[in-house]
């Protein structure tokens, strides 16, 4: 599913109309979808007091045609304009002919029927503003938002519908302004806009349905931002042929561990051989490995010198980088530290050792190549980078506030000027490839913000880079798999409490049916 600025939905929809989809179409398939979204979420609308808040410009059409549908649906629709419409407006006429009940801003009366009619409502539909809006909510709309507001705080079963969005949510950039009415049902028509996804405005809309609204596909084929869907990641998982052996699925090694950070290193193992790798090697300081292979029963070890027990010595490269010829890919940086020694055999792993595999650098390997100027140039383009906001702050130089208002553009900016794949983990992940093209995972689940989930997710997507996938494919399927994992887990147990081994043992279900045709989620409660 593409997914667009304001800008590039206005130069679709103008496109589609240029090639005979006309406005009234686009407005009458989006007014019937919403209205069909409604009732799928409240069941039959018959005799349900509704209130369709109709702004001035195209987003109040379409609330107009929904009420319309609504209407004749059996609702008790009642419609509060903030503007008059013009009388060449088909819509409204056909609305007029309803004999529903209009109420028109500044308008004697009108505020006072509102102010009666919210108690009693069941329903109330959002349709005042959509993407053009870039002002302050005031007036008129402030206060009807505010009195609905206050309706939803006394009777919480009022369902708020946005249509296309909720009014005062920036669609490019998140932000939301103060009046805003968080919805429970967002119904975003044609394609999602990228502050669907952007914090705070991904707070407030609840549910969120993309509403097909008749644009042909192709007028959207150059948008190069899209989410991750289950019939995008099935293609990408690897086929398990019946004569194959450990050598056909690849070969990854981790290089990660300290005396701290015991654990961040069984996380990615398990991971990788969770997702379908033939052979996972851990190389870690030497005094720790006797530890771990006690947990860690399916993987083989390359104990590495240590500088004092259980920290790896800088000359630990040297050990490491003989082994690495028979490896499809190594994984640098869980749990490893950031001892002088430790930042040492990073910095001789990645740029004193010729041919490396595929690269997946986390955790303390981001952290120090942070330290390390114009370190990409230095780096194999084919590398997956994992940071959460903390960690691509300190790579980028910009403050963590300023990646978070503007995810998008600093993932896809740091992937083209560093010539890797770069994901920025977090609510809606982001995986960004050099060529500009970014992936949204549509999932946003607190349960993941635990200590060890990452090391989950480098050591999938490690996995799956080792059965062959491109570093920018295995790091769309890795964050996804790992989000539904999550998802799963999350249903099972709830979000409070939820520890990164319980992902693990989820994996090669979500997998599984996946293949099998489903989203991973099947059979898992709501």
């Amino acid at each position: 599913m593409k997914v667009v600025t304001v800008q590039q939905m206005r130069d679709i929809e103008k496109q589609a109309a240029e090639m005979g989809v006309s406005w009234e179409i686009l407005m009458e398939n989006a007014g019937l979808a919403v209205a069909r979204e409604v009732e799928s979420w409240v069941g039959s609308v018959a005799g349900r007091p509704i209130l369709v808040l109709v702004g001035p410009g195209n987003n109040g059409g379409d609330g107009l045609v929904a009420a319309r549908h609504l209407h004749d649906w059996g609702a008790d629709v009642h419609l509060f304009l903030l503007k008059p419409r013009p009388e060449s407006d088909r819509n409204f006429q056909l609305v007029r002919q309803r004999d529903m009940h209009i109420m028109v801003a500044g308008e004697p009366g009108s505020m006072a029927d509102l102010e009666g009619l919210v108690p009693s409502l069941d329903i109330a539909i959002d349709a005042l503003f959509g993407t053009g809006r870039a002002r302050p909510l005031e007036g008129d709309a402030q206060y009807v938002l505010a009195r609905l507001r206050e309706a939803k705080a006394k009777n919480s079963a009022l369902q708020i519908v946005a249509l296309d969005l909720p009014s005062g949510l920036d669609a490019d950039t998140g932000a939301v302004d103060s009046a805003c009415l968080p919805a429970d049902l967002t119904v975003t028509l044609g394609y999602p806009k990228h502050g669907l996804y952007l914090f705070p405005g991904a707070a407030t809309l609840g549910k969120l349905v993309v509403a097909g609204i008749g644009i042909p596909p192709r007028l959207a084929e150059d948008v190069v931002t899209e989410t991750v869907t289950p019939e995008g990641v099935r293609p990408l998982l690897p086929q398990r042929p019946p004569d194959a052996n450990k050598g056909t699925f690849g070969r990854v090694m981790v290089a990660g561990g300290s005396v701290n950070y015991i654990g961040a290193v069984y996380l990615a193992c398990t991971a990788a051989i969770r997702v379908g790798a033939g052979l996972v090697t851990l190389a870690t300081a030497r005094s720790l490995q006797p530890v771990l292979a006690s947990k860690l029963t399916e993987v083989t070890y390359a104990p590495l010198p240590e500088a004092e027990p259980g920290i790896v010595a800088a000359d630990a490269a040297e050990t490491l980088r003989s082994q690495l010829a028979d490896y499809s890919v190594l994984l640098l940086g869980c749990g490893l530290g950031r001892t002088p020694s430790a930042t040492q055999f990073v910095q001789s792993t990645l740029f004193s050792t010729p041919d490396l595999p595929a690269l997946v650098i986390d955790a303390d390997g981001l952290n120090i190549l942070a330290t390390i100027p114009q370190w990409w140039e230095r780096l194999a383009p084919d590398a997956v980078l994992t940071p959460h906001p903390g960690e691509m702050s300190r790579l980028t130089g910009l403050s963590v506030q300023e990646i978070q208002s503007n995810r998008m553009q600093v993932a896809a900016e740091a992937a083209a000027r560093w010539h890797k794949t770069v994901i920025l983990k977090g609510a809606y992940t982001l995986v960004a490839a050099p060529d500009g093209r970014v992936r949204v995972n549509p999932s946003a689940n607190p349960g993941l913000a635990s200590a060890g989930t990452g090391d989950v997710l480098a050591g999938a997507i490690a996995g799956l880079a080792a059965q062959g996938l491109s570093p920018f494919d295995a790091a769309v399927a890795g964050v996804f798999l790992h989000g539904q994992a999550g998802e799963v887990v999350r249903r099972q147990i709830g979000d409070a409490g939820m520890i990164a081994s319980d992902l693990l043992d989820v994996l090669p279900v979500i997998i599984k049916r996946i293949k099998e045709g489903g989203s991973g989620l099947e059979s898992v409660g709501s």
